[in-house]
């Protein structure tokens, strides 16, 4: 089975990757992987905002390694992105970023959800004893959907990112999701199906089936990414996504070139 393209890899420049593009490429032309997309951690305007993302004075390193990567494996689709924190308040240093470069796509994904907490940091864990559940749910699935509503985006990044250690809110949030699913029809956006939950303590995609085949219902196009932040986790539990995609419904995904969205037959 051919796996999908793989559009969510990082590298070292985060600072909690390893590898470099080459390496990433190298990895999926083994898997006979045909087309992948990096999106480095964009950076903030202040390099001290957080620890791991890469920082605004490498962007230039950044894309000195894609085009390595590029020249180095000639048969393999490359392609350039960024993965940007959606905070409030910083829309104007997100548009700043997005016309930095020439990019292919961007993921507009949040981890935040307040100013200082973001709830997939292990290094933050004890926030979850000191925060109600349901409130760190609706919190995150409101900047969810106004990282949707923005229109800035091309695809919409683990969208229940916050089961990662195992959280899961008791009431049914299924009518919040659809107001994120309608935003993202409503930008011409696609989510992932990012695989990064399976190495997780969640043990699961983001999203899992059930999500997954409310976006199918809702017409939501998908994406897949590993997430990965080492050379070996490219494609990472590529085939059993592809399994649950076709089990929610989809018989398609999206590829992306310079911001436009085209399909491919799963």
């Amino acid at each position: 089975m051919a796996l999908p393209h793989d559009y969510h890899l990082h590298t070292y420049l985060c600072g909690h990757a390893e590898g470099s593009p080459i390496q990433y490429a190298g990895a999926a032309s083994s898997l006979g992987i045909s087309e992948i997309g990096f999106t480095e951690h964009a950076p903030m305007e202040a390099d001290d905002f957080d620890d791991w993302r890469m920082r605004l004075d490498q962007l230039p390193v950044y894309f000195e390694m894609i085009a390595e990567a590029k020249h180095a494996f000639a048969d393999l689709t490359i392609r350039i992105g960024l993965e940007i924190d959606f905070l409030p308040g910083y829309e104007d240093w997100i548009r700043k970023l997005a016309r930095q470069y020439d990019w292919d796509y961007l993921i507009g994904s949040v981890h935040y959800v307040s100013e200082t907490w973001a709830v997939d940091n292990p290094d933050q864990i004890e926030q979850w004893s000191m925060n109600d559940v349901e409130e760190t749910w609706s919190n995150y699935l409101d900047r969810l959907k106004s990282a949707a509503d923005t229109g800035f985006f091309d695809v919409i990044g683990h969208i229940d990112l916050p089961k990662k250690f195992g959280h899961r809110p008791d009431t049914d949030i299924a009518a919040l999701y659809d107001e994120v699913f309608d935003a993202v029809n409503k930008n011409g956006a696609a989510i992932e199906v990012n695989t990064a939950g399976l190495r997780k303590k969640c043990k699961e995609a983001y999203p899992g089936l059930e999500l997954l085949r409310a976006a199918y219902k809702k017409g939501v196009p998908i994406v897949f990414g590993s997430d990965a932040h080492s050379p070996s986790e490219v494609g990472y539990g590529f085939a059993g996504a592809v399994d649950m995609a076709k089990d929610a419904g989809y018989d398609t995904y999206c590829t992306l070139e310079k911001r436009e969205k085209k399909i491919a037959l799963i």
